[in-house]
């Protein structure tokens, strides 16, 4: 049995990291107030996007680009999104594992033709653990989020799709649905399948950063109301006239698109890391204090023993004499 002095060692020692992990839990919370605002800033432009693009595509059936052509896969490229810091929960291990999933998918190409872009250097050290080829460096990516670096990442496979270095692109991120839900997803980017795009889940709580089974149900009664009112929606019957002419509106509306995948996936990511990390520590601190009661209970029952066994030794000093 411990000591008096082990068990007041050990609850000094289990309150210094209550602390800290409650301290890491509202600075997870902070980060991630902050990363619902860049969602939320985000969503207009996305909803316009999507708004054009349905309504280009319901005008014109036969609209077709290069970057939608699907063809032989031979060389493939991933993109991965992890987090640079570690402390949230499975967050890391489960996208590593599904990448890991997708490559044993494509063995057979061999792994000089899977090209990996990690964007994180939990996944980049894995990546480079493994041996396969990581495309550089995007580190700074998973902690600051920017539109320039996406579009310039955008940009890099589209050349690569376009001179036929890569036939095939995908990535692996965790889509943001709340602060108590964040959903591990596997996408196509390149060749985009625009109608599957323009299909894919928008539903997202930017209201709370408190993992409830409140925000669950208003999550649901949300996708309720949205299904509902999408089988109310007639298709679009209008012929409009695309001018200059429907490659040419194609051309500049893909490469939005592509930069807007990218980027969603980034602030989801963002977002369900920092949500993962709160809900890690906020679990961290309830365990911590379960474990001091347990301590304290202890250190109570020890004195209250050592104190009997001294008036026992007293009574029984007093009783010989």
């Amino acid at each position: 049995m411990p000591s008096l002095k082990e068990i007041k060692n050990r609850i000094a020692s289990v309150n210094s990291t209550r602390k800290i992990t409650s301290a890491m839990k509202m600075v997870a919370s902070s980060k991630l107030h902050h990363a619902q605002v860049l969602i939320e800033n985000m969503l207009p432009y996305e909803n316009m996007l999507e708004h054009i693009l349905k309504t280009f595509l319901a005008s014109e059936a036969d609209a077709e680009t290069v970057f939608s052509q699907e063809r032989e896969v031979k060389r493939v490229a991933l993109v991965v999104y992890s987090s640079n810091s570690s402390l949230c929960g499975g967050f890391n291990t489960n996208v590593i594992k599904m990448m890991m999933q997708a490559m044993d998918e494509y063995r057979d190409l061999g792994k000089e033709n899977i090209l990996v872009y990690p964007i994180g250097r939990k996944v980049a050290e894995k990546v480079t653990k493994l041996g396969y080829t990581v495309a550089g460096d995007f580190m700074e990516l998973a902690d600051k989020p920017n539109l320039a670096g996406c579009i310039a990442i955008a940009q890099e496979l589209g050349q690569k799709f376009l001179d036929g270095e890569i036939d095939r692109v995908e990535m692996f991120y965790h889509h943001f649905k709340s602060a108590g839900s964040q959903v591990l997803t596997r996408k196509t980017f390149l060749p985009i399948d625009i109608t599957d795009e323009l299909e894919r889940d928008n539903e997202r709580d930017l209201s709370s950063n408190i993992a409830t089974r409140q925000s669950q149900e208003y999550l649901k009664r949300n996708q309720q109301a949205h299904t509902h009112k999408s089988e109310e929606v007639k298709p679009l019957a209008d012929i409009f006239i695309v001018e200059p002419d429907m490659d040419s509106v194609l051309e500049k509306l893909i490469p939005k698109l592509a930069h807007l995948m990218l980027y969603t996936a980034l602030l989801d990511s963002n977002a369900s890391e920092h949500a993962a990390r709160m809900v890690a520590m906020q679990t961290a601190t309830d365990n911590a204090d379960e474990l001091l009661r347990e301590l304290n209970l202890q250190y109570n029952k020890s004195r209250q023993q050592a104190i009997t066994n001294e008036l026992l030794d007293i009574v029984g000093g007093s009783v010989n004499n």
